[in-house]
């Protein structure tokens, strides 16, 4: 457009604006804001009066007010606050101000104006800016979006009735990657972006001002004008704290918000601030300081949520099922925190769309890669090392992801003192590939590839080996701008061996490998704000081979033993709708309905009806070939209700009822590689629970998010084992098994602080579970038919994680946990009867170990942040066990020349320094 024209019109849009403020004029503004920021200022007025600013933060980020009023107009005030500066302002008839600095702004446009541009199309395109600016070179103009009017839809000459849908993509301006769980609101109505970042809102047509908040991001805002369905993706910048002046937004309110309890969701960013141990960032160390959240001991594989045992726990790693989630035996996690986007713990309101396990699901996502420009990062560390390359392809329809680690962890036992280990050997190693195409703007498909191998070997005797191999692809599918589906179907596949040759004659091996082959549909559709509706069906389909014993090398004479195969196929649907009956209560239901089926061929032992099942009352054996040998069913209820109190603040209630079809047998508390899993069968029951929970979240200021939250679980058909039993490469099972059933109750407090030069949380648990016996053929009364404590109750648990950032290249970390020890059964008393000597033991799990404590503290620093750079480089290094306290994994006795002695295992029984150098180009 001309600039003569251009600027007829803005002098007319000007004269007509300054009539139509007439009556903002007369609202008087008072204060003392002598060293206020601009956004303070801002915040302040905005609070006291009807006016709505509009500008670029980072225009004014270090803008300092030094004006004292009494009785002044917005006009007045803004003239003094702007004197001898380059910013200009401009108030329109409704009371919003527009803030700029480069240009004078008119608020707003002719009768007639809009009938001379063209029909905009429904990807929502940005207006011309009609401005007259300071300067005549206008091709440099860098306007903010938050700044810009964005008409969405096919415009017509006027704006019709009715509603319309806008949709479109939250990402990273960084890197384009998307954003799980932003927060899209306009008018107290909004919703929050999937797993891909998308988001559907359905508007009345015409003018509105759209709010997009997400935790560690900054907050952002988008002018829109709906004409008809279309889409705008929005960017957002990560959230940079201002060392002069701290400015916090009100618009963080998801959790208040949302009907979701017992969800904790952790960016990857935050994940890297939590010292650990040698320095390797380990997701699954940091899931431990989330309230409800603990494990057995330290560098074990699994974890404990609200007094469920590890098995209970459902791992996915972009739905892809990780079975061991751990290298080294516990000391690190399985994920590549280089390649993680972030993380999602269910712990109640568990969504309809998962199952198969009692107590949690933990969702680890992937990053889809850079998709503006090629990056690679990596790290070393005193044990380990990584490396993650990613970037676009072709014309940026396709983004590549991938990223490797190992270690080199053989000095470290090499220089250990004990002759026993110092020959020992231990490797890892993990893959992980992501490629994301978009096809068109209505299909996408995604591919997943992840690789793990774990190498142990005991000083030249036995060799341990595990991994974890998983693959799957997904494809997304647009059908309208409320309704879209995706399809994934994928293979995971987990096995351990151990082996000796160390003497030929006795060489052997003993191996276990689980696959399962799944597929699933799951669709969405938003036919409004009000309804967010889920369905879908998946099937899992299980190859289980329980263990194997051969001999390895010519000369052993190890005798063959293999235990038969199990198939089963477990298949689920369901639905689930999230109903916003209006601004203040909301309500989650949903139902699955799952069905298991344990599949031949395989043989059953049959065993004297009513008498205990030993290998003593085995009568015979039905073969089953090909055939359905038992099928279990039930439906699963998931009910949240979230209610909207006064000051920021909700409570909410729900109800969860969960079935498990799959079980992990193993001789330890602690998940550890050579755990054998097990299906339902005839004798081995479903494990069945229902949870109630209910909540109370309240946001002070804007950035300190509190919750507290009260549950009672009960558990049905949870299997324990008899006193002595044997697991490995047993035939009948069923004999060393017996069902119980418990109770799990507790209270979860967390304080989180967002964003600031002080961020992290502090969390504390109450958490008891009891267990009792409830089978009548087991054979064998564990404490006397009474309730019994679970080897993972832990009633307390403290849990305190603290970042300060110093400078913008200087931060300080620190992590501080407190657990009560676990229960474990002691002897009491030696005794001889028919001239041997025996113990006597405690009731079951009647004691417990040692509490624990543990402190830790690092480092960071950050390279400089020069624009012009090839490589970006960052330093970690602190402390870990802070204390050297010997916190006791384990508890053993020995006999030792007639006398029964006890010892404490320690895992890191001292204070252990760390270093770590990351890089990014």
């Amino acid at each position: 457009m001309p600039y003569s024209r251009l600027y007829i019109f803005l002098t007319i849009i000007f004269l007509s604006s300054a009539i139509g403020s007439h009556a903002q004029e007369t609202k008087l503004i008072s204060g003392n804001f002598q060293g206020y920021s601009f956004n303070q200022l801002v915040q302040e007025i905005e609070s006291k009066s009807d006016y709505h600013f509009y500008y670029d933060t980072t225009e004014t980020d270090s803008f300092i007010v030094t004006v004292n009023a009494y009785n002044l107009t917005l006009n007045q005030l803004l003239d003094t606050v702007f004197s001898h500066s380059a910013y200009h302002y401009a108030v329109d008839s409704t009371g919003r101000v527009f803030i700029n600095k480069r240009f004078v702004i008119n608020t707003s446009l002719p009768a007639g104006f809009y009938e001379e541009q063209k029909i905009l199309n429904t990807t929502g395109t940005e207006p011309e800016l009609y401005a007259a600016e300071d300067s005549a070179d206008n091709k440099n103009l860098n306007i903010a979006p938050e700044s810009k009017l964005f008409e969405i839809g096919n415009k017509a000459n006027s704006i019709k009735q009715g509603k319309a849908t806008l949709v479109g993509y939250i990402r990273d301006i960084k890197n384009g990657e998307a954003i799980v769980g932003a927060s899209v609101y306009v008018d107290g109505v909004g919703v929050n972006t999937d797993q891909f970042g998308y988001y559907s809102l359905t508007l009345p047509r015409g003018r509105h001002l759209i709010k997009i908040s997400s935790v560690g991001m900054k907050d952002t805002k988008r002018q829109i004008v709906l004409y008809s369905d279309g889409k705008m993706d929005i960017e957002l910048q990560d959230y940079i704290a201002s060392l002069k002046t701290v400015v916090v937004s009100s618009q963080k309110a998801s959790n208040t918000l949302s009907t979701q309890m017992g969800v904790n969701k952790l960016n990857i960013k935050t994940i890297k601030q939590v010292p650990v141990v040698f320095g390797e960032t380990d997701i699954l160390k940091v899931v431990l300081t989330l309230p409800g959240v603990t494990s057995v001991g330290e560098a074990s594989a699994g974890f404990n949520v609200r007094g469920g045992s590890a098995d209970q726990n459902l791992i996915l790693y972009n739905d892809a099922t990780i079975y061991n989630p751990s290298h080294l035996f516990g000391f690190f996690s399985a994920f590549d925190a280089n390649v993680v986007k972030g993380i999602e713990l269910y712990k109640s309101a568990i969504p309809e769309r998962y199952g198969g396990r009692l107590s949690s699901v933990l969702d680890v996502s992937v990053r889809d890669g850079n998709a503006k420009k090629w990056t690679g990062s990596g790290g070393i560390g005193p044990l380990t090392s990584k490396f993650t390359l990613e970037g676009p392809i072709g014309k940026g329809k396709t983004t590549f992801l991938f990223g490797g680690r190992t270690t080199y962890s053989n000095w470290i036992l090499h220089s250990l003192p004990d002759v026993a280990y110092n020959k020992s050997n231990a490797s890892f190693y993990d893959l992980n590939l992501h490629i994301a195409h978009t096809i068109n703007p209505h299909n996408t498909i995604y591919l997943t590839g992840y690789l793990s191998s774990d190498n142990f070997k005991l000083n030249n005797d036995t060799t341990y080996k595990y991994s974890n191999k998983n693959a799957n692809l997904k494809w997304k599918h647009i059908f309208s701008n409320q309704f879209y589906g995706v399809l994934t179907a994928g293979i995971d596949n987990y096995q351990y061996s151990v082996s000796s040759v160390f003497v030929p004659v006795n060489g052997y091996k003993l191996g276990f490998d689980i696959t399962q082959k799944y597929g699933r549909l799951d669709f969405n559709f938003n036919p409004s704000n009000k309804h967010a509706i889920d369905f879908g069906i998946n099937s899992i389909y299980y190859q289980l081979h329980p263990g194997s014993f051969e001999p390895v090398g010519p000369k052993s004479l190890t005798v063959s033993n293999i235990v038969p195969e199990e198939r089963g196929l477990e298949t689920a649907v369901y639905l689930g709708d999230q109903y916003t009956i209006d601004s203040n209560l909301s309500i989650n239901a949903g139902i699955r309905y799952s069905v298991f089926n344990y599949l031949g061929p395989h043989d059953i032992y049959n065993y004297v009806p009513g008498s205990p099942r030993t290998t003593t009352t085995t009568t015979d054996t039905t073969v089953y070939n090909g055939k359905i040998i038992k099928t279990y069913s039930a439906p699963e209820i998931r009910l949240a209700l979230r209610y909207r109190l006064p000051g920021n603040a909700s409570l909410k209630l729900s109800f969860n009822t969960m079935q498990q079809y799959i079980h992990m047998l193993s001789n330890t508390t602690a998940i550890s590689p050579t755990d054998i899993w097990k299906l339902s069968d005839p004798y081995i029951k479903p494990q069945k629970g229902n949870q109630v929970s209910l909540g109370y979240y309240k946001n002070f200021k804007s950035d300190v998010e509190t919750s507290v939250e009260v549950y009672y679980k009960h558990i049905q058909n949870y299997m324990d084992y008899k006193s002595g039993a044997s697991l490995v490469l047993n035939h009948h099972i069923e004999t060393e098994v017996f069902n119980t059933r418990g109770k799990a109750y507790g209270i979860e407090l967390l304080i989180k602080k967002t964003s600031g030069r002080l961020n992290g949380w502090l969390s504390y648990s109450f958490s008891r579970t009891f267990l009792q016996q409830d089978d009548s053929l087991a054979g064998e009364i564990i404490n006397k038919g009474a309730y019994y404590r679970a080897s993972f109750d832990k009633p307390h648990s403290v849990n305190f994680i603290g970042n300060y950032q110093v400078s913008h290249r200087y931060s300080i970390s620190a992590n501080v946990v407190y657990n009560t020890g676990r229960p474990i059964t002691l002897p009491l008393a030696i005794f001889n009867e028919g001239g041997a000597t025996s113990l006597y033991y405690s009731d079951r799990n009647a004691y417990r170990i040692p509490d624990y404590f543990r402190a830790d503290l690092s480092v960071n620093i950050d390279g400089n942040y020069k624009i012009k750079q090839r490589i970006h480089n960052s330093f970690s290094f602190g402390v870990y066990n802070l204390t050297a306290r010997q916190n006791a994994y384990s508890v053993y006795f020995t006999n030792e020349g007639g006398q029964i002695k006890g010892y404490r295992l320690s895992i890191f029984g001292t204070a252990i320094p760390f270093i770590t150098y990351n890089f990014k180009f």
